[in-house]
């Protein structure tokens, strides 16, 4: 890895499944192997909702780009999702697509699935453990 400031960082409710099972598919499809990820009970995204005091309540994923930089900018709900179907590139980049339907549309879908997602996904009792090969690119583990 290059510049750990450089390199984006995607917070998740490291609980759920469907978060968890995201994150593992982001992670077989990653081709450039930077995106790094951290729960969002973590120090890390503490450190970061403390820089970003909006977030302070968010049930969501975040998409950090040039984490801990003066230019830090974080993106949640969808808008986070598009980014990173952004960095996947490849196929992926057929999803920025949906950003032709409205921002306030598109989270409000995104808040309806995320209040049952663990009805459709196991809830964890704690953060799963990263597969050791991949162990490096999860902070606060």
């Amino acid at each position: 890895m290059t510049d750990d400031r450089a390199t984006p960082v995607l917070l998740y409710d490291g609980v759920c499944g469907i978060c968890n099972r995201a994150v593992q598919t982001i992670i077989r499809h990653d081709r450039h192997g930077t995106l790094r990820f951290a729960a969002l009970d973590s120090d890390f995204a503490r450190a970061v909702i403390e820089r970003h005091p909006d977030l302070r309540d968010i049930d969501s994923m975040v998409f950090i780009d040039n984490p801990g930089g003066s230019d830090e900018r974080v993106s949640v709900r969808s808008a986070a999702g598009l980014d990173v179907a952004r960095y996947l590139g490849g196929p992926f980049r057929i999803l920025l697509t949906a950003r032709i339907i409205p921002a306030g549309l598109r989270d409000r879908l995104y808040d309806r699935f995320a209040a049952v997602r663990y009805r459709f996904g196991r809830r964890h009792d704690t953060c799963p453990l990263p597969a050791p090969e991949v162990r490096a690119r999860f902070l606060d583990v």
